[in-house]
């Protein structure tokens, strides 16, 4: 938690996202699988995140991101 705080004060909820290793690297201790995630929206809750800003940690960053980047690849194919 304390990076996820760390990174969004240095550059905003906007540009925060996670990943995972669930398939087999190491992970912290209580995140051993994909069942443990609202550990992450209970603490960031705890921690005075808003909701809007809890959801683009968890993903919605991570799908705008994905989108903008097809978004480019489909300008650059034009010009090809």
């Amino acid at each position: 938690m304390d990076h996820i705080d760390h990174a969004v004060k240095l550059v905003g909820a906007d540009h925060v996202g996670l990943g995972s290793d669930f398939d087999g690297g190491g992970m912290p201790v209580g995140m051993e699988d994909c069942t443990k995630l609202p550990k992450i929206t209970e603490a960031l809750l705890r921690k005075g995140y808003k909701e809007a800003d809890i959801r683009k940690i968890l993903g919605e960053n991570t799908v705008r991101l994905l989108s903008e980047v097809e978004k480019v690849s489909q300008q650059l194919k034009r010009t090809k």
